[in-house]
């Protein structure tokens, strides 16, 4: 195959099909948005047979098991790709919006119109459900997306990206909307985050790796998506029934994604306290912890973490405890070693709750609250295209108003400048 030639096809596709979606309405956004979910619907038996094959070559290769989890695809995976579809629908489109209305003493009256973004590469790895999540909320905001999954998921991909150019078709709408890479050849990502000339933005969704690739190759503009070193702080005014259930779901709800708690970090004076009993239920659900040297003095079975378990997103049962002195202790170790991803805080304190609000510097600070909410789904955005830790353009999950950008209108009466 002769990749440029392919993606640079790819590419003219999607920017031909951004200039019919740019303009349509929401009612034919929301229509299409309604056939892709019932022909995915439709589709259940071929998606799953497609999942299982990419589980089985994913078996045969070893893969390690976070990324089997993530790989994995059921009927109540396929509903909830649905329930974001309908709750992408139900959101109110942002194409169109205007803002910032006033006027200059020329006469010219000014506002802000909000605009799509034009053509969105997106590169992933593992998740099928990103293939419609990233689909759906370029379509909805008039984008225009290419799609290039991983190798490993290339089956469920595939037959994702079949049933939404079904739908858009039956809608009336390019199919070339939503374009998937169907070569696993890694040759097709170096011309993707190069092609210029047709593709606006790149979101890189994935390992650290594939953002340092596409960070230091890209030639398009780059919304990020790092990984999660994701922390609970649990302050000596928390309540301590909240802080355990509040760190075992933060936890164990699920291992293998960004906003699971990687990092636990306990004010010293509760850590006699709580520590034990916390850390009994951990191990009761098999998570090994590496522990600074007053964690192993509480939790016997706990090991030593070294420098790098502070900055570590381990995507499986492990976690790293650090006994800190107090709060301002807690939000300079998390300035250091976090991922600017989500990081929360426990306590009864409200002076110290905002504190911590002010004080860290991530994309989602969390009160009492599990980090596994940091999600567009959770958020209400429908479905999200990635977290983002950048602070330009877009930041924390990116949904339908990340994909979008605002241009100046200007609107006169024949004013000439003097």
């Amino acid at each position: 195959m002769d990749i440029p030639a392919y993606m640079r096809s790819l590419g003219l596709a999607a920017r031909n099909a951004s200039n019919v979606i740019a303009t349509s309405p929401s009612e034919i956004k929301n229509h299409a948005l309604t056939c892709i979910a019932e022909q995915l619907d439709g589709a259940r038996r071929a998606l799953l047979a497609a999942n299982q094959a990419d589980l089985k070559q994913a078996h045969k290769r070893a893969l390690d098991s976070a990324l089997i989890e993530r790989l994995k695809l059921d009927d109540t995976g396929i509903d909830n790709m649905l329930e974001g579809l309908y709750q992408v629908i139900a959101l109110d489109d942002p194409i169109g919006t205007i803002t910032d209305i006033g006027r200059r003493p020329s006469g010219i009256r000014l506002s802000k119109m909000r605009v799509p973004l034009g053509v969105v590469g997106i590169i992933y790895e593992s998740r099928p459900n990103v293939t419609i999540d990233a689909a759906s909320l370029c379509l909805k905001s008039g984008n225009a997306c290419i799609l290039r999954g991983g190798s490993e998921s290339i089956h469920s991909n595939q037959a994702i990206a079949s049933g939404i150019q079904r739908g858009l078709e039956i809608a009336g709408l390019p199919s070339a909307t939503v374009q998937m890479i169907d070569t696993p050849d890694r040759a097709a990502v170096g011309e993707l985050i190069t092609l210029t000339e047709f593709v606006d933005v790149i979101i890189p969704r994935g390992g650290k790796g594939l953002i340092a690739r596409v960070s230091a190759e890209a030639r398009v503009p780059v919304i990020k998506h790092l990984d999660g070193n994701c922390h609970i702080y649990i302050d000596d005014q928390a309540d301590t029934e909240m802080a355990i259930a509040l760190a075992i779901n933060a936890k164990t709800h699920r291992y293998g994604v960004c906003n699971a708690m990687e990092s636990l970090l306990i004010a010293d004076g509760l850590a006699n306290q709580l520590l034990p009993k916390l850390g009994a239920a951990l191990l009761a659900r098999d998570v090994q912890l590496r522990g600074c040297e007053k964690t192993c003095a509480i939790i016997d079975s706990a090991r030593a973490a070294n420098e790098s378990d502070w900055s570590e997103e381990y995507l499986g049962p492990i976690l790293s405890i650090k006994v800190v002195d107090d709060l301002n202790a807690a939000i300079a170790h998390i300035n250091h070693y976090g991922s600017r991803h989500t990081d929360a805080i426990v306590t009864d304190n409200p002076q110290r709750a905002q504190r911590f609000i002010d004080g860290v510097d991530s994309s989602s600070v969390m009160v009492n609250a599990s980090t596994r909410f940091a999600d567009g789904f959770e958020y209400g955005l429908g479905a999200e295209v990635g977290i983002s830790t950048d602070k330009i353009h877009a930041r924390g999950p990116v949904g339908l108003e990340g994909l979008t950008c605002q241009k100046w209108v200007v609107r006169g009466d024949g004013q000439i400048r003097e």
